[in-house]
């Protein structure tokens, strides 16, 4: 039997919940898997396009949240601190296009809403790339910096990935540098 187009796109994106990112959840309790983070970043776009109070679609914020990690399907995880990152991007989008051929009658838009992402030239993508970044940077925070311990990231590191919110909600940005000094001054990020 045949899968009808919708069911089968479904199954196919389920694959999410088994590929495993470098974020810790529960303080370190285990690592996060990408369904888990779309989710997450889907919550917290929503809240902080209101508490942003940003004029933005909510439906586009939402649907931008929820496709952003698709790519990793074949791709896998693609570690914001990588020195390969650009052959991450590259394979996500690759992925994309396959997707967007695979299931163009259930969700034609797919390709067109990543690279709208991938750019982040819109309030709603710019929300959503907040929304993307402040979420690891959380649980590094909660799991008293598990991810930046392991890997050894530099505190160089995470504003150069970081910086861009200093533009977009400077307040923000202010709250996280100075989350980053304290996560340098318990070590659990290099002073670098």
């Amino acid at each position: 039997m045949t899968l009808p187009p919708v069911a089968a796109f479904l199954l196919e994106i389920d694959a999410l919940k088994i590929t495993e990112r470098r974020s810790y959840v529960g303080g370190g309790k285990r690592l996060e898997n990408s369904g888990e983070h779309s989710w997450h970043v889907a919550m917290a776009a929503w809240v902080l396009a209101r508490h942003l109070s940003w004029e933005v679609s909510l439906e586009q914020v939402l649907k931008l949240a929820l496709i952003h990690d698709l790519g990793e399907l074949d791709a896998g995880d693609t570690f914001l601190y990588s020195t390969s990152r650009q052959a991450g991007v590259d394979a996500e989008r690759a992925c994309i296009a396959r997707l967007g051929r695979a299931h163009a009658v259930v969700l034609p838009e797919l390709p067109s809403l990543w690279e709208e992402q991938e750019r982040g030239d819109t309030a709603e993508s710019r929300v959503v790339k907040i929304a993307d970044r402040l979420l690891p940077f959380l649980h590094n925070i909660a799991s008293q910096g598990k991810t930046w311990r392991e890997h050894g990231v530099a505190k160089s590191q995470v504003l150069e990935a970081h910086r861009f919110i200093g533009d977009a909600a400077p307040d923000l940005f202010d709250w996280m540098q100075s989350r980053l000094e304290d996560a340098v001054e318990h070590g659990w990020l290099k002073d670098a």
